[in-house]
């Protein structure tokens, strides 16, 4: 049974957005369903989406791979997502990835033995000014971690939890784990 055979009118009330020589387009609202309910998207799922939208399974995951948010292997109950781009490795993501690979003994690509952790390198989260960033699953970003809040997040996550709950209880420091100058009258001297 395929993954989308019980899913009919959803289809075609997506189907329904786009003109019929448009299907195309209906590549993301799919791959999207099918990573909210899996975790992940296998080939076998690409090569169904690609036959819905009268495509390649090729193109679906070119499509995919583009996005980091989407997955073509099983991610741990807390996928951690580094961004890795100059600004955030300026700020110190380089130490993040070390620190995050030796605590929970994997490599990027790799799920923990129990299943619960697994880290990915991404692009640019778009959060530049808060460096380094990281997220959690496709839930808010974690800023200006410093390794004292990675290694409260990680102890908060190994406990099970909630996400906003560990965010709140994270250690107070600015990116850099150094004292906020406040400078009288705006402008320095």
């Amino acid at each position: 049974m395929g993954f989308f055979d019980d899913k009919q009118e959803w289809l075609a009330e997506v189907f329904a957005q786009y003109p019929e020589d448009r299907r195309r387009s209906a590549l993301m609202p799919l791959l999207r369903r099918v990573q909210q309910e899996e975790g992940y998207v296998d080939f076998e799922r690409m090569k169904e989406i690609a036959a819905l939208v009268g495509t390649t399974a090729t193109e679906v995951a070119g499509v995919m791979s583009f996005y980091s948010y989407y997955q073509g292997l099983p991610t741990g109950k807390y996928h951690i997502q580094v961004c890795r781009t100059l600004s955030c490795k300026l700020a110190g993501s380089d130490e993040l990835w070390h620190t995050l690979s030796e605590r929970l003994g994997i490599l990027p690509g790799e799920v923990t033995a129990d299943g619960r952790f697994s880290l990915q390198a991404v692009e640019c989260l778009g959060s530049c000014h808060t460096g380094p960033v990281i997220q959690i699953n496709d839930e808010h970003y974690v800023e200006r971690v410093t390794k004292a809040r990675l290694e409260a997040l990680l102890e908060g996550l190994m406990q099970d939890k909630p996400l906003e709950e560990v965010r709140r209880s994270l250690p107070d420091e600015d990116k850099m784990g150094k004292a906020t100058i406040e400078l009288e009258g705006g402008e320095p001297s």
